[in-house]
């Protein structure tokens, strides 16, 4: 195995990257590489090494990248034989298998403000291989923040929001110092679709005041019920550690289509 892309894979896995490692774990006949080879394809679709190239390495980048968006670890058999059902038109008379192994959770997590509460649960996201990216209109507030994979000074949210393509694997925590700026936030997420989570911080007080707001402005009740606010599970949090947790457990349970109930065993 090559050591640089060893020592590209363990930084993309410290800075949270999403990313696919893709090995040849088999090699028959004549291939273009051997048994132990390894690839990084990025998100983006950039790669770091090679299997080989050509059109078959372009289909087992779109295959790798089909893997990241899902999660799931693959082992797939790819002939290169001349006439062969999906051999990519390759003429090498060989055969590979490889493993295709995304890394990290491929969820990621987008703080709209960078608080005490913001910054507790992007520590947490991290631990958890979630990439975070962080959304706040105060440039030194959002220089002094850690952790994040990327940070966007910007003064209207909504700007932001409106611009991505959001997937199920995305949840968005609108977590800002202030009412107006939640409020016009949300406004902008219900417009957009394809999220798996969206979520306010704030006293039941603010949030009915922001419902109201809503839907005094054309918002319906249905897209109000996808909201999670106020965030989090109730565990008796205080501290923005706690909320952290509260909020993480919500975040993790509705992404990956749990309940969210205890696990404990009844004895009766």
């Amino acid at each position: 195995m090559s050591y640089s892309i060893l020592a590209e894979l363990l930084e993309a896995r410290s800075q949270v990257v999403p990313c696919v490692l893709v090995t040849v774990a088999s090699a028959q006949g004549s291939v273009p590489r051997q048994a132990g080879t390894k690839m990084i394809v990025y998100a983006s679709g950039k790669i770091s090494g090679t299997i080989g190239g050509g059109k078959a390495e372009a289909l087992i980048v779109q295959d790798a990248l089909r893997c990241l968006e899902t999660g799931k670890i693959e082992l797939k058999r790819y002939p290169l034989r001349e006439g062969e059902p999906d051999s990519f038109g390759a003429i090498c008379g060989g055969e590979i298998t490889l493993l295709i192994e995304p890394q990290g959770s491929g969820e990621s997590i987008y703080l709209f403000g960078a608080g005490h509460c913001a910054a507790a649960i992007a520590r947490l996201a991290r631990s958890c291989e979630m990439s975070v990216f962080v959304i706040e209109d105060r440039e030194d507030t959002l220089n002094a923040f850690e952790p994040a994979n990327q940070k966007h000074l910007c003064k209207n949210p909504a700007d932001f929001i409106s611009q991505q393509s959001w997937n199920a694997a995305d949840a968005i925590l609108l977590v800002n110092r202030n009412y107006s700026l939640d409020r016009d936030a949300l406004k902008a997420v219900l417009r957009m679709s394809g999220y798996g989570y969206v979520g306010m911080i704030g006293s039941k007080r603010k949030v009915l005041k922001v419902y109201d707001d809503l839907r005094a402005q054309g918002v319906s009740p249905e897209s109000l019920s996808q909201v999670h606010a106020p965030l989090g599970i109730d565990i008796g949090a205080d501290s923005p550690e706690e909320i952290a947790i509260s909020v993480m457990a919500e975040v993790l349970a509705v992404l990956r289509k749990r309940s969210g109930k205890s696990m404990r065993l009844r004895t009766r």
